[in-house]
């Protein structure tokens, strides 16, 4: 039997189905999520199934900002429940889960069984997420993977604003003074860190941290996080799937408890 997570994020829609006999993840996919939530997700999770060799599954769990437009899911839940339980069976010592996406980022404290005991979101500003790289992008004129080997080369440049859109001003003056731009790729870097080391002494930091969202699969900003933490980062392979990966497994649950019933 199949279930399937459904992620639509405001920047990235994700897939996953999982096969619950195995207990292995079968297929997956990612595509931008664009102007149409709906439209998105449809499409994701067909690509999902294709690659896995279904035609659907049979319990379909939908998260991210996005669920709401999901009527083919069968239940919905928010992406904090889903990360902590995605990163917890990915890496069990987990206690502590990071996930910085396009419009937000979140500090999420779970327990052994990847139940969330509490969180903290920065919804606020767009300075300590991925938006604040797609405003460098653009200035640098370099897609993501070109921002992180250029962070890699440079000297962090100092980034004092709070605001993303101050910020942009300040990025445009260190340009024009002759600031290298890898320089001004790894401040930023270290800029968004420093904010989500701020929110995450929030929060007790025992056990395993978790890196996942967009920004994980930035190898520098990964190696950034754990040096501004002071503590080692797990990141997984697929670190944008981890909310799916969390609702496959939630879907399930729920699918197990809904045979149970029927068989009563």
């Amino acid at each position: 039997m199949f279930t399937a997570g459904v992620d639509v994020g405001s920047v990235a829609a994700k897939a996953i189905v999982y096969d619950t006999v195995s207990r292995s993840v079968v297929g997956m996919a990612l595509q931008p999520t664009g102007w149409d939530s709906k439209t998105a997700g449809e499409e994701v999770l067909h690509n999902a199934c294709v690659a896995a060799g279904i035609g659907a599954p049979e319990y379909i769990v939908a998260t991210g900002y996005g669920r709401v437009s999901l009527s083919f899911a069968h239940r919905t839940t928010t992406e904090i429940t889903c990360h902590a339980a995605g990163a917890v069976r990915l890496f069990p010592g987990t206690r502590v889960v990071l996930d910085i996406g396009g419009q937000d980022s979140k500090v999420i404290r779970t327990d052994a069984d990847g139940s969330v005991q509490d969180f903290l979101m920065n919804d606020k500003c767009a300075a300590g997420t991925g938006r604040f790289l797609q405003v460098l992008s653009g200035i640098l004129n370099r897609d993501l993977d070109g921002l992180d080997t250029l962070a890699m080369e440079g000297t962090p440049a100092p980034i004092s604003s709070m605001c993303a859109v101050f910020a942009e001003t300040e990025i445009v003056g260190l340009l024009a003074r002759g600031a290298a731009p890898a320089d001004i790729a790894a401040g930023v870097l270290v800029s968004i860190a420093r904010r989500m080391c701020a929110l995450a002494a929030r929060i007790p930091m025992s056990g395993e941290c978790t890196f996942t969202g967009g920004l994980a699969v930035s190898p520098a900003f990964g190696r950034i996080l754990s040096r501004e933490l002071g503590v080692p980062v797990n990141i997984p392979e697929h670190p944008q799937h981890t909310g799916a990966f969390g609702a496959a497994l939630l879907a399930e649950n729920y699918l197990n408890k809904s045979l149970k019933r029927s068989r009563a």
